[in-house]
């Protein structure tokens, strides 16, 4: 039995340290994944990925990444996302911008409330767009699937807005719209400059937690160890015959 107890309390430190290391390489991966990301952000604009990159683009080297693009507006294919912001509850506008070279990629313009009206515009002038560079949102937000039959968004799924629109192939990415690079809001909307940068960082609290464990599980040991010693320690055991009675 204390061979079964002893192999089960190894197994248990043994896994718990390892869990506490675990998050102690999460936390070093994560705190350099914040570090790239604020550089991404806060750098100067640069070309968003063309055609021929697309399919390079990962999170990885991509995502947050601070772009520029330039092209045409084509409002009639916008899509209006769920949204909830500081502004409150309303909708991402999602606006295809075709560039030079007849390619063609999402634009969240921004956030608007529910039953903002759209200004009669099929097809804008030539813009330039800067924004920060987000990666597609596939299968729907807010514990609900996108309804394209509907017209119901709940996720910036680009693929499927795409089939949705009938825009044939886009960039496998969308691209937030800083404030300052859309021309002054609609009335209301759309309302750039929105896009949350934040990243939960629990791993220390995490590794804590496992390493604690652990050592709880140490110290559990030695108590039952030192207990069995001392209750050996405390038996009276029998040494020869009782001495005969005398006459």
């Amino acid at each position: 039995m204390r061979l079964v107890f002893a192999a089960a309390a190894l197994a248990a430190f043994v896994v718990f340290t390892a869990l506490g290391g675990w998050q102690i390489q999460r936390r070093a991966w994560k705190l350099d994944l914040i570090e790239r990301v604020e550089q991404r952000v806060h750098a100067a604009p640069v070309a968003a990925p063309e055609r021929a990159r697309w399919p390079e683009v990962t999170a990885a080297t991509d995502e947050y990444r601070h772009v520029r693009l330039a092209g045409r507006y084509l409002h009639a294919q916008a899509t209006r996302v769920q949204a909830a912001t500081v502004l409150g509850a309303g909708h991402w506008l999602l606006t295809p911008l075709r560039q030079a070279d007849g390619s063609v990629a999402l634009v969240n313009r921004g956030f608007v409330p529910p039953g903002w009206r759209a200004p009669a515009v099929v097809e804008s002038d030539a813009v330039v767009v800067t924004g920060l560079l987000r990666l597609s949102e596939p299968g729907g937000g807010f514990l609900r699937r996108n309804e394209p039959a509907a017209d119901r968004w709940t996720s910036r799924d680009v693929a499927e807005i795409a089939r949705a629109r009938g825009l044939g192939e886009v960039a496998p990415y969308f691209v937030d719209a800083d404030a300052g690079a859309l021309p002054a809001p609609d009335g209301d909307g759309p309302v750039g400059g929105l896009t949350v940068v934040r990243f939960a960082n629990n791993h220390l609290v995490y590794a804590l937690t496992w390493f604690t464990l652990a050592f709880m599980v140490a110290g559990a040991a030695l108590w039952v160890v030192r207990d069995a010693r001392r209750r050996r320690g405390a038996e009276v055991v029998p040494t020869g015959e009782p001495d005969a009675p005398q006459a």
